[in-house]
């Protein structure tokens, strides 16, 4: 008698009337079972969670040519490949992708063709490449004027020569960097003091400090042409090197699958094309010495200067122009250190400060301190655009 009661208290379950012919049972299907936890998971986040970050990036999107500038945003905003597995994405491009193409873009341009994407003989054809050598021709007519002319002009009339050549190699300068791969954005200069101090020392640097180490300065200052004879014309080369640098990091960017990937890639053609570079500078500075031997404190402080002007003007050229003045300024600190810490050393009880100036020269020559200054600045710079050059968010408008 007391058997359906029984039944009902242990179960918690009022049985099933076997009589009925009702489908319904006493313990649900695994299949159909509730499972609280899964529907509080569904409750928690949306069920497209591309879709915030839709509206967390519309601006981003709706202003992108093509994916990878999207894919370069995302990265400068934080975003990795072991982010985009959060968004159901193996890595931050192909999340790029879904952005670009569920987002409408305003003003988009029609879709390039695989290959149509800075094709390496677009900055040929854009003009850049002559322009480059206008500076290097313009010093090295200079140069060549002033030698035909030794024993035959004036003082006055030697002077006027080097004033319209450095005017033309000025203007020719500007005219270069405003455009082509050596142009930098718009708010991106304003290291002019920096270049024109370290160029100037490269001249007349090692023998004003040559004249403070023997208790001068005495007289004037020997000016050594040479290495300004290699470093002008070496603007070509560079802009040779930072369009190789941007035309195939991009292609790399668009044939990569992953941001580490990508990183792996571009570092070594970063490093390579840094060699490359370096290679032709001092080609050329070997060059200007044969035209001017003895001139100057050997090939080392040119070719530092060199390579620490090349990576401080493609810092610039990609975004990162803070490190690059950095770069520069801390090299310019350095000349302008070793001079008056000599001249500081003659103070009494002073004579400590002018030890480390005092044993660079005296191992390396009055050209061991720009070797030094611009060489540690340079190194610096290279770490860096190691690591921000190797960056999807370096290369989206290269």
């Amino acid at each position: 008698m007391g058997r359906p009661a029984d039944a009902a208290d242990a179960g918690g379950r009022q049985p099933a009337d076997e009589g009925s012919g009702a489908v319904r049972s006493a313990v649900r299907a695994p299949e159909i079972a509730y499972h609280p936890a899964r529907r509080s998971v569904a409750r928690r986040g949306p069920a497209d969670p591309v879709k915030v970050l839709m509206h967390r990036h519309r601006e981003l999107c709706e202003r992108a040519v093509d994916p990878l500038e999207i894919a370069a945003g995302l990265e400068a905003h934080g975003l990795t490949d072991r982010t985009a597995a959060r968004y159901r994405h193996r890595d931050v491009f192909s999340l790029a992708e879904e952005l670009y193409a569920r987002v409408p873009g305003v003003g988009r341009p029609a879709a390039r063709a695989p290959g149509s994407q800075q094709d390496p003989g677009d900055g040929a054809r854009s003009g850049w490449a002559l322009p480059a050598l206008l500076p290097g021709v313009a010093c090295l007519a200079t140069a060549g004027v002033l030698r035909a002319s030794e024993g035959v002009l004036g003082g006055g009339a030697r002077f006027a020569v080097t004033a319209v050549g450095a005017l033309l190699v000025v203007l020719s300068l500007r005219f270069c960097l405003r455009g082509g791969p050596l142009r930098t954005p718009d708010g991106a200069e304003g290291v002019t003091l920096y270049v024109c101090w370290l160029l100037g020392y490269v001249v007349y640097g090692d023998d004003l400090l040559a004249q403070v180490i023997s208790g001068g300065p005495d007289g004037d200052w020997t000016a050594a042409p040479g290495p300004l004879l290699g470093l002008v014309p070496a603007l070509a080369p560079a802009a040779w090197c930072a369009h190789l640098f941007a035309v195939h990091a991009r292609h790399r960017l668009a044939g990569s699958h992953g941001l580490s990937e990508f990183g792996a890639g571009v570092r070594p053609l970063l490093f390579g094309v840094v060699a490359l570079f370096l290679g032709a500078l001092t080609a050329l500075l070997f060059l200007a010495d044969l035209g001017h031997p003895g001139a100057g404190g050997g090939l080392g402080g040119p070719v530092a200067l060199g390579a620490l002007l090349f990576l401080a003007r493609l810092l610039a050229v990609h975004g990162f122009p803070e490190p690059a003045a950095t770069g520069l300024a801390a090299a310019c600190a350095a000349e302008v250190a070793a001079t008056f810490l000599v001249l500081a050393g003659r103070l009494p009880g002073l004579g400590l400060l002018a030890r480390p100036v005092e044993a660079v020269v005296a191992a390396a020559g009055t050209g061991g301190v720009p070797v030094l200054a611009c060489g540690v600045a340079a190194f610096g710079l290279l770490v860096h655009a190691s690591v921000t050059l190797t960056r999807a968010s370096a290369h989206a408008s290269a």
